[in-house]
């Protein structure tokens, strides 16, 4: 990405995250995204229970409630103020950072056997920031530690996402009479956003950058191919392959195999 769409991207995030509206809808957010991030977790349970844990993006405090069942030596980190402080309110004896994930210097080299970086929180930095995370990362975790993240899929069906309002799915018909009169209310932000936004679209041949549908168009995002993103870890120097699963199954995946029907990906590498 050029420096200027770089600046930009950065600032587009920072809006959306800070928002009202969306820290107020983080704060909500409870238990698992999904049947791969349960099952990442349930193969590293084991061995990183009791160790200390680095939980980077942490945000409103979703993930809190579930590291903490495997150690009580947790730190969380996030680089939004107001994500900050709603997490600190909601969890009062939990030591939450404001920082950012592109620098850990605050922490020492081999601090941490787990540093965890869920809902595709990575997305946010542009590809160059997004080596500094993984290089930093790797510094801080000990040798044999690892490193749980997920990332938007570039084969999936959520790249390149067409105009959309957003109007959650229920049978409850009072619940979509609300949805939908709230999508309307927010149908103008997000086409306005979604033309703004969507000129600074950038594809590559194993990545792309691209405005995505959530928070009414209000991000850009990067997404990856399960191969790259392979390689990227094992170029910063994580043990390859990393074990991965998609956001619908429960089974790892293997290097090659057809991801079209992801959204995201779960990687779970290890530093040697």
């Amino acid at each position: 990405m050029s420096t200027n769409a770089s600046v930009l991207m950065e600032r587009i995030n920072r809006a959306a995250w800070e928002s009202k509206a969306n820290v107020k809808w983080f704060a909500r957010l409870e238990g698992w995204t999904d049947p791969g991030e349960q099952a990442a977790f349930e193969c590293i349970a084991e061995e990183v229970r009791g160790q200390p844990i680095l939980d980077l993006g942490v945000g409103a405090g979703r993930t809190v409630p579930l590291l903490r069942k495997l150690s009580h030596d947790y730190t969380a980190l996030d680089y939004t103020p107001a994500l900050v402080a709603a997490c600190r309110k909601k969890y009062t004896d939990v030591t939450v950072l404001d920082g950012d994930a592109r620098d850990l210097s605050r922490f020492a080299d081999q601090t941490f056997k787990l540093v965890v970086f869920s809902f595709n929180g990575i997305d946010a930095v542009n590809p160059e920031d997004r080596q500094k995370v993984l290089t930093e990362v790797h510094r801080v975790l000990r040798n044999g530690g690892l490193f749980w993240f997920s990332g938007h899929n570039k084969r999936g069906p959520g790249h390149g996402e067409p105009l959309h309002f957003g109007v959650d799915k229920t049978r409850n018909p009072v619940k979509l009479f609300v949805r939908t009169l709230r999508a309307l209310k927010d149908a103008p932000r997000a086409l306005r956003n979604h033309r703004r936004f969507s000129r600074l679209n950038e594809e590559k041949e194993s990545y792309s950058i691209m405005n995505a549908a959530a928070h009414n168009h209000g991000l850009l995002i990067h997404y990856i191919t399960l191969e790259a993103q392979s390689d990227e870890l094992a170029k910063v120097g994580f043990a390859a392959p990393p074990l991965v699963f998609d956001n619908v199954r429960d089974r790892p995946l293997q290097r090659g195999d057809d991801t079209s029907h992801a959204w995201w990906l779960h990687y779970v590498a290890r530093k040697p």
